[in-house]
């Protein structure tokens, strides 16, 4: 076997060939940017998603001319820890809860406790 793999580059060269290989079929989608780019794209013929816009060589967005464009959902608005507070208290019981909460360390400070503004 040594005589045999003398010299042929062992590891560095695939001795491997395409023949009885069957490929996966695929279908190939065509993007257009505004500039007139066009862009072949192949996918599996069953993929599940395929997308609508792809990034041209140009750095502009491309979009499918075959597909009319998909509808924009609404940008879901994130509540933010005081929005989630506003809405189970309102700010006169925040600042209630934030004197007495102040006493109670003065209290323990030894400090007097804070007179309550009108």
């Amino acid at each position: 076997m040594s005589e045999s793999m003398r010299g042929s580059r062992l590891g560095a060269l695939s001795y491997e060939t395409d023949a009885h290989v069957a490929l996966a079929e695929r279908m190939v989608v065509t993007y257009e940017c505004p500039q007139g780019h066009r862009t072949a794209v192949p996918y599996f013929v069953e993929a599940d998603e395929i997308p609508y816009e792809w990034s041209c060589r140009c750095g502009r967005t491309a979009v499918r001319p075959d597909v009319t464009a998909p509808q924009v959902k609404p940008a879901r608005y994130v509540r933010t820890h005081w929005d989630m507070l506003l809405e189970r208290r309102s700010i006169a019981d925040l600042e209630e809860l934030l004197r007495e909460r102040l006493d109670l360390l003065h209290g323990q400070q030894g400090l007097a406790p804070l007179a309550k503004s009108a």
